[in-house]
């Protein structure tokens, strides 16, 4: 890292962020519930000390001899021509090793644990063969699958209609910040598929608007996350509504002890298919960058948005009011910024992510909403204006950059002391 980034500011922005004491201190995605959608009740919760030493990697290296190899193609899986065709429309041409190994025990009705890496094609492993099986299953809503944001639950149910297209399933979204009275009215619609996150569903159910009591599928994506949130309670609450004769998939990052207790309440006698690899991808080069005040690391964030090679840029924050100032001083500034935030109504989070997916922003800066699950191409770098909680936080935010075979870089900030 060219040490000229870690020098105090002389010349402090006018816009730049203040230490005041009277910041914001509420968790990152705000309302009663973290990330939008059910969990913990309290405040932010404190982040374990991590060694600055991990925040760096700098040698990323694409290995020729790590692309993988599938044993079958699309055209091998017992799919019907509609969806082959939507498969071709979505341009893919073979599965990733997750999808490789997931349709076919999926399409075979058997409970499954999917473990792998952020980015490596999890969504559609689960979509592809859930889509197939809803020609033969009878019942509505037939299928169950629960996200921990927003952004993820909407990101997956666009996967869905888009590999569903033509082929009368329909989906509805249920998560919030957006209006219940639309979602109790799509529910009324008897849809086929209901996507959401635990705290809106709970609701739902709690108002006798949606009911599980013929579902025949549970799908639970990043539950890793999901528990870490804090939405075991309303997670098996929601279960509880639903036949003991399932069929139930559960795709995580990483088994802790907490992931082993739901196995082993929720599904019956499942396979376990395993793509993970290293926590962090050796596609991206890691480094810190040591400043001590709110000032200071603006000021540098600033000069590293002036470079060239910060294309499309992702800066991680600690807080809500922390994010939104920060993407306005940015924007003000001259660097066109969106901010990603618990505040912001999920059609205001959908509009700021379509603008930084499609180039209108350069830069996106978000709380922890956006560190899992979201599919952003070409993130060149990913920047921890402040640091994550945990590790394992930091491990998901840097897998926004790096995807896809191409290199990416992630900085981290911290004290100058460290």
């Amino acid at each position: 890292m060219n040490q000229s980034y870690a020098r105090p500011a002389n010349n402090r922005s006018r816009n730049s962020f203040s230490n005041s004491n009277n910041r914001n201190r509420s968790n990152s995605s705000g309302g009663g519930r973290r990330y939008g959608g059910g969990g913990n009740r309290g405040g932010r919760k404190q982040g374990a000390y991590i060694d600055p030493a991990k925040f760096v990697n700098k040698v990323a290296v694409i290995a020729e001899a790590d692309v993988f190899v599938p044993q079958h193609a699309f055209s091998d899986f017992n799919l019907s021509p509609e969806l082959h065709r939507n498969i071709e429309a979505r341009k893919y041409t073979q599965p990733s090793a997750i999808q490789d190994g997931s349709i076919e025990p999926i399409l075979e009705g058997k409970d499954l644990i999917g473990l792998a890496n952020t980015g490596t094609g999890k969504t559609a492993a689960f979509v592809i063969p859930i889509i197939e099986r809803l020609k033969s299953i009878q019942g509505r809503p037939s299928v169950l699958i629960m996200a921990p944001t927003r952004e993820l639950a909407n990101q997956i149910d666009e996967e869905f209609r888009a590999f569903a297209r033509d082929m009368r399933i329909y989906t509805a979204l249920c998560v919030g910040g957006m209006n219940m009275y639309r979602q109790i009215q799509n529910l009324q619609r008897k849809p086929q598929v209901v996507i959401g996150t635990p705290g809106r569903l709970k609701d739902l159910i709690q108002q006798g608007a949606l009911k599980l009591d013929r579902a025949e599928v549970l799908v639970l994506d990043e539950a890793d996350q999901m528990l870490d949130m804090g939405f075991i309670v309303d997670i098996r609450f929601i279960v509880d509504q639903m036949p003991k004769q399932r069929q139930s998939l559960c795709f995580s990052a990483t088994i802790t002890p907490a992931i082993q207790t739901l196995i082993h309440d929720f599904l019956v006698d499942p396979i376990t298919i395993s793509v993970r690899t290293r926590d962090t991808s050796d596609h991206v080069e890691q480094d810190v960058i040591k400043a001590n005040t709110h000032d200071e690391k603006y000021a540098v964030l600033k000069e590293l948005l002036d470079q060239p090679e910060f294309e499309k840029v992702l800066v991680f924050g600690e807080t809500k009011w922390g994010v939104q100032k920060l993407a306005d001083s940015l924007s003000r500034d001259g660097h066109r910024s969106e901010a990603i935030h618990g505040n912001k109504t999920q059609p205001q989070r959908q509009r700021a992510l379509k603008s930084f997916k499609d180039n209108q922003a350069k830069v996106m800066v978000a709380t922890d909403v956006a560190a899992r699950g979201l599919d952003i191409p070409n993130v060149s770098h990913v920047i921890n204006f402040d640091q994550p909680n945990s590790y394992q936080d930091y491990v998901h935010r840097i897998g926004r950059t790096g995807r896809a075979g191409k290199k990416g870089k992630a900085l981290t900030f911290v004290p100058r002391h460290s």
